[in-house]
């Protein structure tokens, strides 16, 4: 399990890779897609499995929106938008001492992506994992809102899918009183669903001309693969660390081959890196509309 800072992510899962070793990483997978690549490869070949630690979708909730949406409850999906703002990173923490602010504003160690590496492509998977929609094009802005920061502190995209639909993604780490909001809103031609991660036992479905639906974890309507996601009864809170466990619970299963690999994995990752490369190029184009790899 890897849970350094982004440089070592590929040195170490290929030291571990090419010994057959399974490995848990967490994201973003590297610091460039070319290198994402050879590690997938070596990963491949080997046939392991690779868990990328987008932890969102370890959420109960999260899942039973994926399914509603792989059920057509929605209907033609139209519109995704997701956000993710934070505030810490709102002062110059990378010079005042705080270690996990330093690495991550250092180029040398985080790549060439500060906050769109950081939790954009959380947001990005996010919108990825729940619409199941590929993203073809994009158009994206970086900025850097501290003085002297070397790397983006906000970031903002609008997004072009497959089918035609529209969306939208900003993740900010400068977002003054924003603690970890992530949030996504997903609209379709018959119903909307809309997911705050500081409220992750609760999922909103909104059928179009119908009072909106709170839906809550562990009671019904339920979707087929919600109840084997739960850790607590209904009305125990599940948060973060509960996510955390239930990927790392299905990664032990699909190693002892009494489960499958529902779970983000290097796919993911190489997506990610794609998502990561094709906005910065969109910025160096002014923002200019570029296709995924």
């Amino acid at each position: 399990a890897i849970v350094t800072p982004n440089h070592l992510h590929v040195p170490v899962a290929l030291a571990f890779a090419e010994q057959g070793i399974h490995v848990i990483c967490d994201k973003p997978l590297a610091t460039s897609l070319a290198q994402a690549r050879t590690l997938a490869e070596t990963v491949r070949t080997r046939g392991l499995l690779f868990l990328l630690t987008h932890t969102y979708a370890g959420y109960p909730m999260v899942r039973q929106a994926r399914d509603l949406v792989a059920a057509g409850q929605l209907g033609e999906l139209r519109i995704v938008q997701v956000e993710y703002a934070q505030d810490w990173l709102g002062e110059p923490a990378e010079q005042q001492g705080n270690k996990q602010a330093e690495w991550r504003a250092d180029p040398l160690r985080a790549g060439p992506a500060g906050a769109l590496g950081d939790i954009g492509t959380h947001a990005y998977h996010l919108a990825r994992y729940v619409s199941g929609l590929r993203v073809q094009e994009l158009s994206a802005e970086l900025s850097r809102f501290v003085p002297g920061r070397v790397l983006d502190d906000h970031v903002q995209a609008m997004l072009r899918f497959d089918g035609g639909a529209r969306g939208m993604l900003w993740a900010s780490q400068v977002a003054s009183g924003a603690s970890n909001a992530l949030r996504l809103r997903v609209y379709g031609t018959r119903a909307s669903l809309h997911f705050d991660q500081e409220q992750p036992e609760q999922l909103w479905l909104a059928p179009r001309g119908e009072p909106a639906r709170l839906l809550r974890r562990g009671l019904p309507p339920q979707t087929q693969t919600q109840p084997g996601d739960q850790r607590l009864p209904a009305g125990h809170p599940e948060g973060y660390l509960e996510a955390f466990a239930g990927l790392y619970r299905d990664f032990a299963q699909a190693w002892r081959g009494n489960g499958s690999a529902d779970f983000p994995g290097m796919a993911d990752g190489l997506e990610g890196m794609a998502f990561i490369e094709a906005v910065l190029r969109s910025h160096q184009q002014n923002a200019g509309w570029v296709r995924m790899e």
